[in-house]
């Protein structure tokens, strides 16, 4: 199949509206080399022979994805532009896209990413199987506390120490927290003595810190079965940000400020310039 011919067609598709059609029922669009440009994929097989179904397409490398899974947000505008109707969500969820990757791309990302955990583990910060974000968030809190990191004799890991005081470390990544707040097992806080919260961002900067002691997490916060919820809206009075309570558990203002989203390193640049070291 010439894939050069493809791209032809699904361009002079996209450069004609076609609601007139019934091209908008199609389940299954391809899309093309140029940004906003689609063709449903019945469409295609009426114009390449060789085309005769999804797998005639991923047998030349293109892949199958479900369009709510996808962040091609140029497609709503493109099919409501095509077939001058609105793309409604219970149509939008049996919507799927066929694309080409750009392997030479994704292959020099692997190789960067294979570079830099190769990095992380050299500097004992990927140390087993939990995923990066929770393993870097954890580093950022031993550094920034002074955390003694202990082979756990559970099945959990590492287990983290201010002097003999326990620290239960919980990372959150996300721009922002879930309205239910970050979960944490209460078992865990009951055994601890402390309870460190590292609001990591995508970007794996910290977005935000908050310490709290245990006992106060147990008898301020409602459970739900085995897990406490701590909510922005209850506990943002104690974040990093905010609240100085417990910036003298900061072990290392220098690592704190380093990795710290700008917005919050700006918040602290203040409490931790030479009057407060």
């Amino acid at each position: 199949m010439d894939i050069k011919n493809l791209y032809k067609e699904i361009e002079a598709f996209s450069k004609e509206t076609h609601g007139a059609s019934n091209f908008h029922k199609d389940e299954v669009y391809v899309k093309g080399l140029a940004k906003g440009q689609y063709a449903p994929l019945s469409f295609l097989t009426k114009k390449i022979p060789e085309i005769k179904e999804p797998a005639s397409l991923m047998a030349h490398g293109f892949v199958f994805d479900s369009y709510e899974l996808t962040l091609e947000d140029d497609f709503q505008g493109w099919y409501e532009t095509q077939f001058s109707r609105k793309l409604v969500l219970s149509v939008a969820k049996e919507i799927a896209l066929l694309h080409l990757p750009n392997n030479k791309d994704i292959f020099a990302a692997i190789e960067k990413v294979h570079a830099g955990y190769q990095i992380l583990r050299e500097s004992q910060i990927l140390l087993n199987g939990k995923n990066l974000p929770v393993q870097l968030g954890e580093w950022y809190a031993k550094c920034i506390f002074g955390l003694k990191q202990e082979k756990s004799t559970s099945q959990r890991g590492f287990d983290f120490f201010i002097k003999d005081k326990r620290v239960e470390v919980k990372i959150h990544w996300a721009d922002q927290s879930s309205p239910k707040g970050v979960k944490i097992r209460k078992s865990l806080v009951e055994l601890s003595d402390y309870c460190a919260v590292m609001y990591i961002a995508k970007n794996f900067m910290i977005r935000e810190v908050c310490f709290l002691d245990s006992e106060f997490i147990l008898r301020k916060f409602a459970t739900k079965g085995h897990t406490v919820f701590l909510k922005d809206s209850d506990i943002s009075q104690y974040f990093f940000s905010k609240s100085s309570k417990h910036l003298d558990k900061v072990a290392n203002s220098t690592a704190l400020l380093k990795y710290a989203a700008p917005n919050l390193a700006m918040n602290l640049a203040e409490y931790f310039s030479k009057d407060h070291t």
